[in-house]
């Protein structure tokens, strides 16, 4: 028995090697939905790939972050992304992703606390300083210092919509090593792409020299599925990623949050309107399915690199999400249900970073190094 379990090793060596040699490095992208509060689908995906990453490394102590080059999030993923991205001072990540989903169920009442307000108050919304302290707690490091953009193990990006220009605004670790005006705190951040108007207020920040200022409202209104600004990011950013020329150099990772439209959601109003949170809801899940669709359309020739793991919305819930049947987007329109499980996609996406080995970027930028202000801050 130990016998053919030392082949199996071997064999799975040789395949990682031979597979690292016939394929060239590409640039690893995980992004991560929002979608709710819970983020149990992301979540449980999550763990499953640490897990899957740790088996296949022979490493108990590998991350998530090893093994790709840029991750971006939107609401309650953008919390889960930064906690696997912040840098614990040493060069490692700040929680695993087991510590970091195991943090957000214990917190969770605690974060999402409901207050009523309005003159009669009728009106239910969460708690803005609930929110604030849990996001504190996770991005304060031991010596009491608050964690900001600069402190990731790699690049970062977060998605928010801001009210005082009226656009997209994309936190992004790139912008914040060039200038500390585009430097936020980190538990700003992630309350910023939180704040869904149907249960915050817009939340307002600033970067930390104070020159640049955000009117926030939630990320998923405009990029609930951050995959598409992610390899954007990637293909323009030639500092970070020289080498990438195309679709055909990288290797994508999406994990959606679960539907946040379904049909037991879209409750309607006694004289029959949809409800703020119903329509919110429809353009959160509107928003992940036109980019997963427009993203099908651009792997359409190598379709293997681009991996999208969704509950698949045939009666079964989030929690099982690994056990649900893959579904993949067709080119040009259309979706099949693929044999194979959510989980087993997740196995087989392993097996390739694993092959590829862990990622070359540099972790943290220097934090020494002066830079000098942008003339005009937004």
């Amino acid at each position: 028995m130990e016998l053919n379990k030392m082949t199996l090793e071997i064999f799975s060596k040789l395949e990682q090697k031979w597979l690292y040699h016939c394929e060239p490095k590409k640039t690893r992208v995980l992004s991560i939905d929002g979608g709710g509060t819970t983020g149990i689908a992301a979540g449980t995906s999550l763990v499953h790939l640490e897990e899957q990453i740790r088996s296949k490394t022979g490493d108990s102590n590998a991350s998530i972050i090893d093994f790709f080059d840029v991750i971006a999030g939107t609401g309650i993923g953008a919390v889960l992304a930064t906690m696997l991205a912040a840098d614990d001072g040493n060069g490692r990540p700040l929680y695993s992703a087991k510590e970091a989903v195991e943090f957000l169920s214990r917190k969770q009442t605690e974060m999402f606390k409901m207050k009523t307000v309005g003159i009669l108050r009728r009106q239910r919304r969460y708690s803005g300083k609930c929110i604030d302290k849990v996001l504190k707690e996770a991005f304060t490091s031991e010596n009491g210092k608050e964690l900001t953009l600069k402190n990731t193990c790699k690049p970062l990006l977060i998605p928010c919509f801001d009210l005082n220009s009226a656009a997209p605004f994309v936190f992004s670790r790139a912008d914040a090593t060039e200038s500390p005006s585009y430097d936020f705190e980190l538990w700003k951040v992630c309350h910023a792409t939180s704040a869904n108007p149907s249960m915050f207020k817009p939340f307002k920040l600033s970067s930390v020299d104070g020159n640049t200022s955000c009117l926030a409202v939630d990320g998923g209104l405009v990029m609930n599925n951050p995959a598409a600004a992610a390899i954007t990011h990637v293909l323009h950013n030639k500092r970070d990623f020289p080498s990438v020329n195309g679709v055909d150099d990288l290797l994508v990772l999406s994990l959606g949050g679960g539907l946040v439209s379904g049909t037991e959601k879209l409750k309607l109003r006694r004289n029959g309107e949809c409800t703020t949170a119903a329509i919110v809801g429809i353009a959160l899940d509107g928003v992940s399915e036109t980019i997963d669709q427009l993203l099908g359309n651009a792997f359409c020739f190598n379709h293997n690199d681009y991996v999208r793991i969704q509950v698949n919305g045939l009666g079964c819930g989030e929690y099982d999400v690994l056990e649900q049947r893959a579904v993949e987007t067709m080119p040009f329109g259309g979706k099949r249900l693929l044999t194979e499980t959510n989980g087993q996609r997740i196995g087989g996406f392993v097996q390739r970073l694993v092959a590829s080995g862990r990622s070359s970027l540099p972790p943290s930028p220097c934090k020494d190094i002066a830079v000098s202000p942008l003339a005009n801050g937004r």
